[in-house]
């Protein structure tokens, strides 16, 4: 990913996963970066695509912040999700 905006080291979440971008009109498909770590006591969640595979989409990245029990919650939801999608197949 060249214009990289989030730092990609050994300790990255999960780096080159399948990513997608859609807007009014228009869907993209480009590698993510996907990362998680802390910054004063809260959660933070970095999702950024390769602006290289992309038309629509400007090099930027996402972030969310999370308190603990906001992370909590989420990674009790990615659980039940996983779960359901191991069912379906």
């Amino acid at each position: 990913m060249a214009d990289r905006i989030i730092k990609v080291n050994a300790y990255t979440t999960f780096t080159l996963l399948d990513g997608e971008a859609e807007g009014h009109g228009w869907t993209e498909d480009a590698l993510a970066v996907l990362n998680v770590t802390t910054d004063d006591g809260d959660v933070r969640l970095e999702l950024e695509l390769d602006n290289t595979d992309t038309e629509h989409v400007p090099a930027h990245a996402e972030r969310a912040t999370l308190s603990p029990d906001e992370a909590r919650e989420l990674a009790g939801e990615l659980e039940s999700y996983a779960d359901r999608a191991e069912s379906d197949e």
